[in-house]
């Protein structure tokens, strides 16, 4: 049994990612202000700014997770998210992203059906 129960924590490949980028981030520059070592204090903020860029990145990329609770079954970290695509809903992060497409695989319309006859 899990020692979360029924809740989906979203543990994701993005989220694990982001977080573990972002904590060695605030370690250096952390350090670095402990030491009075600027540069550090720059690279160690750096490394954070990189964190979410790469989260967000991982996220259009399918490895983040859609807002709200996902079916029991999607909640292993390794599944990729197809709906992210073509972007979820109310994503900011998807938003930003700029319009998606559809996926290559979803039929294409005919030009007959899109003049409607």
């Amino acid at each position: 049994m899990s020692a979360h129960g029924d809740v989906d924590m979203g543990h994701t490949v993005a989220g694990w990612t982001g977080t573990a980028l972002a904590l060695i981030g605030c370690t250096g520059a952390g350090a670095a202000v402990c030491g009075a070592w600027m540069p550090g204090v720059w690279l160690g903020l750096g490394l954070v700014v990189a964190a979410a860029v790469v989260t967000w990145v991982l996220h259009l990329a399918g490895w983040g997770k859609p807002g709200g609770p996902r079916p029991r079954a999607e909640w292993d970290w390794r599944i990729r998210d197809t709906g992210a695509r073509t972007g979820h809903a109310h994503c900011l992060g998807c938003r930003a992203g700029g319009p998606r497409r559809a996926a290559a695989s979803a039929p294409r319309p005919r030009p007959a059906e899109l003049a409607g006859q």
